[in-house]
């Protein structure tokens, strides 16, 4: 059932243009009612994609799913450059919230400083325009990240 709801979740976004903050709800209900044939069709005109929009990993037909070793943006060392990998979808606020920070699975930034006791931490995306960020202590635990690089020094 995972897959099925992944597949269809990533085919949503990715071929009809839902927003990730939405598609949930609508999978939940369509992931009863599509055939495992239909899925197998979604999943192959997408070339069988790895992760869904939310960057959850997708079980293989065979039921392998891959287990990520991923780190809460909380966790990431100031000077850290790391890259989102993964978000709940199960809060669509929260999601549009995230989106609205210019945070999606993919996206790299730097830790650039971290207040202590459960204080915010601020990352700096880069992009066309580079841009800081502050980000709660509950919201930084509940973004899953790889670290790709540490500050040399």
């Amino acid at each position: 059932m995972v897959r099925r709801h992944r597949v269809v979740e990533t085919y949503l976004t990715t071929k009809l243009g839902y927003d990730w903050d939405s598609v949930h709800e609508e999978a939940e209900r369509l992931e009863h009612a599509v055939s495992d044939g239909l899925i197998e069709r979604m999943a192959m005109a997408l070339n069988n994609p790895s992760y869904d929009p939310h960057g959850a990993p997708i079980p293989t037909k065979e039921g392998v799913i891959e287990t990520p070793d991923y780190i809460s943006l909380a966790d990431v060392p100031v000077g850290g450059i790391a890259q989102l990998r993964m978000v709940s979808d199960k809060d669509a606020e929260r999601l549009r919230f995230i989106a609205s920070l210019g945070l999606r699975p993919g996206v790299s930034f730097e830790v650039i400083a971290r207040q202590p006791f459960r204080g915010p931490t601020t990352i700096e995306l880069a992009g066309p325009t580079v841009r800081e960020q502050v980000i709660g202590h509950e919201l930084a635990e509940s973004l899953l990240c790889v670290v790709v690089e540490k500050e040399v020094g």
